[in-house]
């Protein structure tokens, strides 16, 4: 206690040092006095006595000096000290101050930018209760690792587990929700009774779903707010929703999000009656979420799943054939597609401020060189090393607050930045970045680059100090050589290893940045099996209410493709369920009549489309014909399949006039094909294409559809006018998501998660690229400023303009290849980590490779051009006279 207290005295005497002084000297001159008085009584003459009580105090100074000691903490008064000296010092060097505060703050302000999207993707935990406890719960098949699940069998796992607390399925849909400009489609999310109290989310107003209540809807927050004024009085208050009448119990909170359902407004329970998928097992729609029991792992509860998964296969062949289970932390649900990119985003980042480290270490060294006889000075006058490495602690401390609070504030401004150049529509699958901010974790992240920085700056000269011996023991000679000496060449020895790690570094993201942008054009310049160009697309939905009828579904159908097939600049108009480019999904199980089958499923795309369909894509028709528009539930079935699935499974047949049904070919099911089209890309752009069937739209309609029109001019002009066409015609039918196919395939996440990988690591590999040659200039000009004299007598003996050309530029050419070599290997070793990310290259491509070295190089070269100009420019005469 006494220690701590006596600390506390010595830290506080560190301040009010003015007030300090005075009463110190003022009770030194009182003890002198005295000790004075006391010398002439005993007979000194007044100068004798004063001189005594002097030796006796030990003299002013060092008294005060003891005092001092005592009462504050020497370490940090000196620091104090030196850090006003330091923002002296860097006042005399502000091309070296700025420059070192400005390449710290610019990696800085990268790194603690990206790792700010890492902590809110990965690292914050999710806003729910206990959500380690949480996980994503799936079917798994032969032909996807993570299926949908049926209700029947949902309700049996529930039933017979023994993993979860609580257990909940959902799935995504929709409504149209009448406005005062006609019905409008809302997205909306359909759920088990206890899913909100499964994530641990209570309303933020009202009431969850009851037991077994009539029709119930929960609201969203923003929803609640921009639909219905924010009122409370909505609790109880009658919705209708695509013609059936809800009542409103609840609202969610503002903080609420559910990533995979994306922006839904509104929140319904699952209809046990009324939905007729919940009473097929073979129909698979709903996903789940669960909460593990205490002490049950994901692996566990992976084992009980599978357990009686098998145990349903047995059960029900038909249904469960191969199905199996799916279990993965529910973190990992939200975040799983953003985790490649936020590691290679990660990766270069730190590569990017690891080369502003050593930028930094490499301008700190040159400063040291240029301070050697400052040094010896200090050491000549009795300054110990410590006292020194204090010094230049004080130095770091100035120079990295600055440049830390220069890099949070463009972090700040990157973060944001980065965050706005994410396509609105996609922001609803990303809810972690909605409060983005440079949380407790990025700021203990940016304290630890800048205790880095700190260490660079104080250990760098410490090291150079205590490597040169003659500092110390040869103080004069320390004194008298200046810049020369075996401690500038061993600088140059130092910094020249710093620039082949700059190089290196450069080397590795430039060629990360050459794959990504080659996969990125590879990725665009995919095989589409259609013409993108001029396609127009709009999302239709129409109560069900009304159109229940197929008659009416066709009819619609043909009154809205009429109405916008008159619209200016419109060619021809199509109607799909699910549009190209969009996922491999929504599949059908197959059979093939008179071939033999054993029960396994075949598993295939199936797709509803109107009779102009691939003639409005643009697609090509492999042999037999397209649909006719008078192909309605009247006529008999008829599908046409992809080359895909002809190859696969008709491989050296002819397909047409063979029949495809369900696997238990029930009569109804049964359908004739009529023709193969050329394989389109349903899936993403990154995906294999799957085997599919289209069938005709008028047989098998669907009140939710796209509606596709190929355009005489720029599809984007035509996007307006197509959802005032169908409001105009048919009120109560519902329109929205007006996109080009275009721009659909641009904005994809597959697209854009390329897309910045290529932009964003190529700006960290240009900016590398000039920190790199900008450090090979530097070295190379300070081995010329060196080397003035043995040029100078090279120049003598009768050297030419052109050796000393290729002098300097052969220790560029060196430095140049010993960078590109280690950043081969380091590029192939990161390419080879990110190869999930590359599409259609490989991490050894070697174009890429050859193209990067030859570019480095010619930059290199580039560099040492103005260094190896001015060593051929040295007069001989002058450069002798200098030395």
């Amino acid at each position: 206690m006494r220690t701590l207290r006596s600390w506390m005295v010595r830290l506080g005497g560190l301040f009010g040092k003015k007030r300090r002084e005075a009463e110190m000297t003022e009770e030194l001159e009182s003890h002198l006095e005295m000790h004075i008085s006391d010398n002439v009584k005993a007979g000194m003459t007044p100068a004798q006595a004063r001189r005594e009580a002097l030796l006796k105090l030990g003299g002013m100074e060092l008294a005060k000096e003891a005092f001092r000691e005592r009462s504050t903490l020497p370490f940090l008064e000196y620091l104090v000290m030196d850090c006003r000296f330091s923002v002296r010092q860097l006042r005399k060097t502000p091309f070296f101050a700025c420059t070192a505060a400005v390449v710290l703050a610019l990696g800085m302000c990268v790194s603690v930018a990206i790792s700010a999207f890492v902590d809110a993707a990965l690292i914050k935990p999710l806003p729910y209760a206990d959500p380690a406890r949480l996980v994503a719960v799936t079917e798994s098949s032969p032909q996807f690792g993570r299926a949908n699940l049926s209700y029947l069998d949902y309700k049996d796992w529930k039933r017979y587990s023994t993993a979860f607390r609580s257990f909940d399925v959902y799935t995504g849909s929709g409504f149209l929700f009448a406005t005062t400009n006609g019905a409008e489609p809302v997205p909306a999310g359909n759920v088990s009774r206890w899913f909100f109290q499964t994530l641990g989310v209570a309303p933020f107003l009202g009431r969850d779903f009851s037991a077994d209540g009539p029709r119930e809807v929960m609201l969203s927050h923003q929803i609640w707010q921009n639909r219905f004024g924010g009122r409370d009085n909505v609790l109880g208050q009658p919705v209708a929703l695509s013609g059936e009448v809800y009542t409103v119990v609840g609202v969610l909170p503002a903080s609420f999000q559910f990533a995979p359902l994306g922006a839904a407004e509104f929140w319904t329970t699952i209809n046990e009656k009324n939905d007729g998928c919940v009473t097929r097992r073979g129909c698979h729609n709903l996903d789940a979420v669960g909460r593990l029991n205490d002490g049950v792992t994901v692996k566990s509860a992976l084992a009980n799943l599978t357990a009686i998964a098998k145990q349903l296969e047995l059960q029900y062949p038909d249904t469960n054939r191969n199905r199996r289970a799916s279990i993965l932390p529910l973190a990992d649900e939200v975040t799983g597609d953003f985790i490649p990119i936020l590691m290679v985003l990660m990766g270069g980042a730190g590569l990017l401020l690891l080369i502003a480290c050593v930028n930094v270490s490499s301008l700190v060294l040159a400063r040291s060189e240029a301070r050697r006889q400052e040094m010896a000075v200090r050491v000549a006058l009795g300054a110990s090393f410590s006292r020194l490495c204090t010094q230049f602690v004080a130095e770091g401390v100035v120079v990295v607050l600055s440049a830390s609070a220069l890099g949070l504030l463009l972090a700040s401004w990157a973060m944001q930045a980065l965050k706005n150049l994410i396509p609105l529509e996609m922001m609803p699958r990303m809810p972690f970045l909605a409060d983005l901010t440079l949380s407790g974790r990025v700021l203990v992240y940016a304290g630890a680059v800048s205790f880095l920085g700190v260490l660079l700056f104080s250990l760098t000269p410490a090291l150079h100090l205590a490597l040169s011996a003659k500092a110390f023991s040869q103080t004069r000679g320390g004194l008298m050589e200046g810049n020369r000496g075996s401690t500038g060449y061993g600088w140059r020895r130092l910094g020249s290893r710093l620039v082949v790690a700059e190089l290196a570094i450069a080397m590795i993201l430039l060629v990360g940045a050459g794959l990504f942008g080659k996969s990125l054009y590879r990725l665009l310049q995919v095989d589409l099996g259609f013409r993108a160009d001029h396609l127009a697309m709009i999302e239709v939905a129409a109560p069900d209410s009304r159109y229940a009828k197929n008659e009416q579904n066709v009819a619609l159908a043909r009154d809205l493709v009429n109405q916008v097939k008159s619209l200016p600049g419109v060619q021809s108009v199509a109607l799909t369920t699910i549009p190209p480019v969009s996922h491999n999904g929504s599949t059908a199980w197959i059979r093939f009549v008179g071939k033999p089958y054993d029960g396994t499923h075949i598993e295939v795309n199936e797709r509803d489309v109107s009779s102009e369909y691939f003639t409005t894509l643009g697609a090509k028709l492999a042999r037999g014909r397209f649909f006719t528009d008078a192909e309605d539930r009247s006529k008999p079935k008829v599908v046409i399949i992809n080359q895909k699935l002809a190859t696969k499974y008709f491989a050296g047949e002819d397909p047409i006039g063979r029949q495809i049904g369900d696997p238990k070919l029930t009569p109804k099911s049964l359908c004739t094909i009529i023709g193969v089209i050329e394989d389109i890309r349903d899936g993403a752009l990154d995906s294999e294409i799957w085997p599919a069937q289209y069938h005709p739209f008028n047989q098998d309609t669907s009140t939710d559809f796209i509606m596709i029109a190929r355009t005489s001019q720029k599809a984007e002009s035509v996007l307006p006018t197509l959802g005032s066409a169908i409001h105009q015609l048919h009120p109560d039918v519902g329109s929205r998501g007006e996109e080009t196919m275009q721009g659909r395939i641009d904005n994809s996440m597959t697209a854009y998660l390329h897309r910045s990988a290529a932009w964003l690591v190529g700006g960290f590999a240009a900016v590398a690229l000039l920190l790199g040659i900008a450090g090979l200039y530097g070295v190379i000009a300070y081995s010329v400023s060196q080397r003035t004299r043995e040029i100078g007598v090279r120049m003598a003996l009768g050297a030419g303009h052109g050796s000393i050309y290729r002098m300097v530029m052969r220790e560029a050419g060196w430095l140049a290849v010993a960078g590109v070599a280690l950043g081969t290997a380091g590029s192939i070793a990161a390419g080879t980590v990110s190869r999930k990310l590359l599409f259609g290259v490989s991490s050894w491509d070697a174009p890429t490779l050859v193209g990067v070295a030859v570019a480095l190089g010619i930059a290199a070269m580039m560099a040492s051009f103005l260094p190896a100009k001015r060593a051929a420019s040295v007069d001989p005469v002058e450069a002798l006279r200098t030395e």
